[in-house]
């Protein structure tokens, strides 16, 4: 079976953007060799500040519409902070939020040889990623914080029946293909209208998943709980604000934010983007972790190998995962993992071990 079709949009970010995304591009155009798949059409596009220095915007026109063209592609960070003050668009949560990329699925795993202070962990955050608290997110038109008054600030959650029902089967369906426990996260003691009817609705999705057993926590419970005991969790499903917050502290537990990976995805379309920043200091010295790209990026070739019965495309993605993990295994790591490799050295150790199975 060959992937002759397969077109990946590939956008370089800020800071060290352009040598992580092309330290994947060089591990996942390898592991598609390897898997005996025809090579990735790659689609170069634009974010950040190349984009303002072309289009006075970080996220022009030309790079959205490129993108609702695309079913995938891999998205570099971005430094919105240092972006003009009028032009201080997140990019990732404005594509995330015109293509209705509406699951962050975050896994938090010890690898052998990463120093974790939560060796045991193993699991994965379904973050809700349309709604809640994000003020960006929730509105239609304009933003859903606000100040009435000078003295006065205030946010809007949304909470939604149907955002809630595909969230819970995303969740419940990973679930499936892993331990089949799913904790649904929420503060329906204080906030009962609105993360109570999350609470609720991922019960009743629940029903449609006999074999997968559902418990809830309250999102600070739940923190506690990732803290002393995280190998008794499996799969985490939760809003967006509480699933940001709690994918951070399960990747800080699982070794470091430089593994930790992610995907955006649709039922159509998937963004691979790691969870970490720009780093602008590290921009140009070759030292920068690509593993969580990396490994984003086999999570987005899983995703495809799925929604399209292509066992190919998930024999490549295996092979990623596999390679990082032996990389680290062996003892080669960048310096934030306390190596001494740099960028491109950790990416051609990977790149080898892509062909070990």
């Amino acid at each position: 079976m060959t992937n002759a079709n397969l077109r990946l949009g590939v956008i370089d970010g800020d800071g060290i953007g352009p040598e992580v995304v092309a330290a994947t591009r060089a591990v996942v155009d390898e592991a598609i060799g390897a898997a005996g798949l025809a090579p990735v059409q790659w689609v170069p596009l634009v974010i950040g500040h190349d984009a303002i220095a072309a289009y006075g915007n970080p996220l022009p026109e030309q790079t959205m519409t490129a993108l609702a063209d695309l079913d995938a592609w891999i998205l570099g960070p971005h430094d919105n902070a240092s972006y003009p003050a009028d032009l201080r668009v997140a990019p990732g949560g404005a594509i995330r939020k015109r293509l209705d990329l509406y699951a962050n699925i975050r896994p938090a795993i010890a690898f052998t040889g990463v120093r974790a202070m939560a060796p045991d962990i193993d699991l994965v955050i379904v973050r809700e990623n349309s709604e809640g608290f994000y003020a960006d997110r929730n509105m239609f038109a304009g933003s859903g914080e606000f100040r009435p008054t000078e003295d006065v600030a205030m946010a809007v959650a949304v909470i939604t029946r149907t955002a809630c029902e595909r969230i819970a089967h995303q969740a419940l369906r990973l679930a499936r293909g892993r331990r089949k426990r799913v904790t649904v996260v929420h503060k329906a003691n204080v906030l009962p209208m609105t993360t109570g009817l999350f609470r609720d609705v991922c019960y009743e999705v629940a029903e449609q998943y006999p074999d997968v057993t559902v418990d809830d926590e309250h999102v600070d419970a739940m923190a506690a709980h990732l803290v002393r005991s995280p190998a008794e969790f499996d799969v985490i499903v939760t809003e967006n604000l509480f699933g940001d917050i709690l994918s951070d502290l399960a990747g800080e537990l699982s070794g470091s934010l430089g593994m930790a990976a992610s995907l955006n995805c649709s039922d159509t379309r998937a963004m691979a983007q790691a969870v970490h920043g720009a780093a602008p200091g590290l921009a140009g010295h070759n030292r920068a972790n690509p593993a969580a790209l990396q490994l984003s990026a086999a999570m987005l070739l899983r995703w495809l190998a799925v929604r399209d019965g292509n066992r190919s495309l998930h024999d490549g993605a295996d092979r990623i995962t596999h390679a990082v993990a032996a990389t680290l295994a062996a003892g080669i790591a960048t310096a934030d993992l306390g190596g001494l490799a740099s960028t491109s050295e950790f990416t051609e150790q990977v790149r080898a071990r892509v062909h070990r199975r």
